[in-house]
């Protein structure tokens, strides 16, 4: 918990938001990986789980996650 928080307070606004979304987001990915393979019986496999965090992102986004939204428009552009 020591490094979220340190990460926390060295960002503000809409970073910060969006930081805290990511880290909650990257372990409900994991969290519902882990369980499909587990009760499922899939796999693991990260580009599954990657995929799925792309997806999960963008309903988030979508569901007015503006911290998440304001991160993601900073990425580059290939």
């Amino acid at each position: 918990m020591d490094w979220w928080k340190m990460a926390s307070d060295t960002a503000g606004g809409l970073t910060c938001r969006g930081l805290n979304t990511l880290i909650i987001l990257g372990a409900w990915i994991l969290w519902n990986h882990r369980n499909r393979c587990v009760f499922d019986g899939i796999s693991p496999s990260l580009a599954a789980a990657l995929v799925q965090a792309g997806e999960e992102r963008y309903l988030w986004e979508l569901a007015g996650a503006k911290g998440l939204s304001f991160l993601t428009a900073l990425l580059p552009v290939d």
